[in-house]
């Protein structure tokens, strides 16, 4: 197993913020901002650091919301998410993210997301709320 981490944010009006991929896996879709934990890091740290590296905020991790399972091409990665709360930034697109926005309900059916992604989000209670 490949540990991995993402991170959730709502903004105030409920939007989620989401990243496009710049890069494989996911290269052109759309998903959370997070990936692997490097050795001796916690998931904490690699929260924040993948946030701020895709998008440019940084935030407060919270608690652990989930976790899912997707193929990788030698084994299996097992991503552990968790709600994160905006400190500071501007977003920005940066690292491996092609585009960062907030999106609503209405937006995100309109975007390809990673697999299971809206599934996940939505069995944890974490589809945008605006």
């Amino acid at each position: 197993m490949i540990r991995c981490v993402g991170g959730i944010a709502h903004d105030p009006d409920g939007r989620l913020l989401l990243v496009r991929r710049a890069n494989p896996p996911g290269e052109g879709l759309w998903s959370i901002p997070g990936g692997r934990v490097e050795q001796g890091e916690s998931d904490v740290d690699a929260v924040e650091r993948e946030f701020l590296e895709e998008t440019g905020l940084s935030v407060t991790v919270g608690r652990w919301v989930g976790t899912v399972t997707r193929p990788a091409a030698r084994g299996r990665y097992e991503i552990h998410d968790y709600a994160c709360q905006v400190r500071s930034g501007v977003l920005r697109a940066g690292d491996d993210a092609a585009d960062a926005r907030w999106v609503t309900g209405a937006i995100l059916t309109t975007l390809c997301l990673t697999e299971g992604l809206h599934e996940a989000l939505a069995g944890w209670g974490q589809l945008p709320r605006g």
